[in-house]
């Protein structure tokens, strides 16, 4: 099976090389922002859209309830039978709406699938294992417990490495690390990290 986009209402147009097997998801706001990909399903309250579009694979929600947007779109890939999710503009904007999609990768976590919440300024990743991320000559990488406690950390290829290492959610040890040209792998024993790829250097 392939990947689930889902696309959030963002003021950027993403485009999507869609691959046999992917499933798009416009999340409300999303179906202004899809760039000509045609979506395999519409969803939300339309009220950041301003108007319901006239298409069969829209499904409509009341504006009172206790999923956002993007969470009936997870919820949806996730009954689709989907385990790769990519969130597009979910980033930025507002700052409850950011953390809300942060929360939605601890909620995909924990049905088995994984997912990147993903900006042109940065890419969030949550794990409870281990991620690897290709050589690149520069970019940021922050590392987060994302819980009380995160121990085993070992972050290798960076230019700062640790091994086996406890991080706390109360002192940012692991923010702005950098990637020097080696692959990067972060992994972690017990709990669950936030990782945060800048796409640009320090």
């Amino acid at each position: 099976m392939g990947i689930c986009y889902i696309i959030a209402s963002m003021k950027t147009e993403y485009r999507i090389d869609k691959k046999p097997g992917d499933y798009v998801i416009a999340a409300d706001g999303g179906y202004a922002q899809l760039g000509g990909c045609s979506p395999d399903c519409i969803i939300g309250d339309f009220d950041s859209l301003g108007f319901i579009p006239e298409e069969e694979n829209v499904k409509v929600y009341p504006s009172k309830k206790d999923d956002t947007d993007m969470m009936l779109a997870i919820k949806a890939g996730l009954a689709n039978g989907y385990d790769s999710f990519v969130l597009l503009g979910g980033v930025g904007g507002r700052f409850d709406h950011t953390l809300a999609n942060v929360q939605a990768l601890a909620y995909l976590l924990s049905h088995g699938a994984r997912g990147v919440l993903r900006s042109e300024e940065a890419d969030l990743y949550l794990t409870d294992k281990e991620i690897a991320f290709p050589a690149e000559t520069e970019g940021v990488l922050s590392v987060f417990s994302y819980g009380e406690k995160a121990e085993g950390v070992t972050i290798l290829g960076a230019e700062y490495e640790v091994s086996n290492v406890i991080l706390l959610d109360d002192f940012p040890l692991g923010v702005s690390n950098s990637f020097i040209g080696r692959e990067v792998r972060v992994s972690v024993k017990e709990g669950r990290l936030l990782i945060v790829h800048e796409k640009r250097s320090k």
